[in-house]
């Protein structure tokens, strides 16, 4: 039985330079790794965040090749850890849109795993606005990835809201749920949200958001989390670029499913 992994999440305020947000992921990659971190995880759009919706088409990559990605790969070799890539654009058969997409890479650094966003976030209020249908395309299945290390759910930002979207996962060690959630839902929703889905699927939940004043205006809710299979939030950063630290303990979610075996326990 695997004992336990050190895990870590990355909190960023992403701008609208590629090149700046590739360094600043870099040095706090290498931040959680020196600090022992084996699986670190990247915010959604860590790479991007441009000042209008249809920037990112321009960064758009194909799958296996392109700057992002080769970030990615060799970050994930020079330090030896497993890493999620968060979200990056890579291009569809909608030259106006992009797939909102996590990848997963292994510690020699080959990609391991693609997910496609799901869920499309849209909401108004006042002179607040968003429709990522406008830019995005939707991918149209669930993914769990089973590593040597732990079992994954992928999932992206406003996916959070669809608890019928994890059970469709199965059993999994850890969830993960990089995210930039604006100012306004965050401060409603975040918490509660992130700590509902491990309650339900009693597993770890690892959330690293964007938190803070971009340079387009917008403003995320940031508090990059990492939550126990009890619900229990373990660590958290409210604001600002940094680093959340913790460990998986697979003894912990043992103890939970054992002790109250609601997962065995469904009906339908």
């Amino acid at each position: 039985m695997k004992d336990s992994l050190a895990v870590a999440a990355i909190q960023m305020v992403s701008a609208a330079s590629l090149e700046r947000n590739l360094a600043e992921a870099g040095a706090l990659i290498a931040q959680a790794a020196d600090a022992g971190a084996k699986f670190v995880a990247l915010p959604e759009y860590f790479c991007f965040m441009g000042k209008k919706e249809t920037d990112k088409l321009v960064l758009a990559e194909t799958e296996g090749v392109g700057p992002i990605q080769d970030f990615l790969s060799k970050t994930a070799q020079r330090h030896n850890i497993w890493l999620s890539s968060g979200s990056i654009p890579l291009v569809t058969p909608d030259p106006a849109r992009v797939f909102n997409t996590q990848l997963i890479y292994d510690p020699t650094g080959k990609q391991i795993a693609r997910y496609d966003k799901v869920h499309l976030f849209s909401f108004a209020r006042g002179q607040e606005s968003y429709d990522e249908s406008r830019s995005i395309l939707a991918g149209d299945a669930v993914k769990r990835v089973d590593t040597p290390v732990v079992n994954l759910g992928l999932s992206i930002c406003y996916d959070l809201r669809f608890p019928e979207f994890y059970r469709a996962l199965g059993v999994v060690d850890l969830i993960l749920v990089p995210s930039a959630f604006t100012y306004t839902t965050g401060k409603a929703h975040w918490e509660t949200l992130l700590r509902a889905r491990a309650i339900e699927n009693q597993c770890y939940v690892l959330a690293p958001a964007q938190g803070g004043v971009h340079e387009n205006g917008r403003r995320t809710w940031g508090h990059t989390m990492l939550i126990d299979p009890w619900g229990e939030v373990l660590s958290v950063l409210p604001e600002q670029a940094g680093v959340v630290s913790g460990t998986i303990e697979f003894s912990r979610l043992l103890e939970v499913r054992q002790s109250l075996p609601s997962l065995s326990h469904r009906v339908l």
